[in-house]
């Protein structure tokens, strides 16, 4: 019979650490590669208003007199006319706009960029009592925008896409009625 000797392999320090596979101990972890995910803090304090105010008069007029007279005896007659027409108008509209949003949501790397930024994409719907709300948030974003606790402001989003909606009975209780809608439709309002 023959004997079989088993003979441990040789092991090289390579094999047993890869950096991309351990965090390292001193620093927090940032979303870097596809797939990670990021905290967006969409802030906005959005404010417009629009004034508008028009006039219209106008006003035409038109006399007329006739009148002959005789001096030795007699006759002696005056016509007169006066037509006239006119018309104002007065207008004034104003529109005023203000919003605020504050929420939080996760989004996801969806592309890395050959200089480093990172195209991210997040949505966020709810459903509390009725109300529906939904909140869309896409962008791009620097590494350096990302704060130590894997976070960015939304204002530090460029090419910032950011829908905020919601229905239920708060949401449509905000609408103008149908008369004003009409109205708006057709440019009365």
């Amino acid at each position: 019979m023959c004997c079989l000797l088993l003979a441990p392999a040789p092991v090289v320090a390579g094999d047993l650490y890869q950096g991309g596979n351990w965090a390292a101990l001193a620093s927090d972890r940032k979303a870097s590669q596809v797939g990670d995910l990021v905290t967006i803090e969409v802030l906005a304090n959005n404010s417009a208003s629009n004034t508008v105010s028009r006039g219209s008069r106008k006003r035409t007029a038109l006399d007329g007199a006739v009148s002959v007279a005789t001096t030795n005896g007699a006759t002696s007659f005056a016509r007169s006319g006066d037509l006239g027409w006119g018309g104002s108008f007065d207008g004034q509209g104003t529109n005023a706009l203000a919003n605020r949003v504050a929420a939080r949501l996760s989004a996801t790397v969806s592309e890395v960029l050959p200089n480093g930024d990172l195209i991210v994409s997040g949505r966020q719907d709810l459903n509390i009592s009725g109300e529906r709300t939904n909140i869309r948030v896409s962008g791009r974003v620097r590494p350096e925008d990302i704060d130590a606790g894997n976070a960015v402001v939304s204002s530090r989003l460029a090419d910032a896409r950011i829908e905020y909606d919601g229905k239920g009975f708060a949401s449509r209780g905000a609408k103008p009625g149908i008369v004003a809608r009409i109205f708006d439709w057709l440019g009365l309002l």
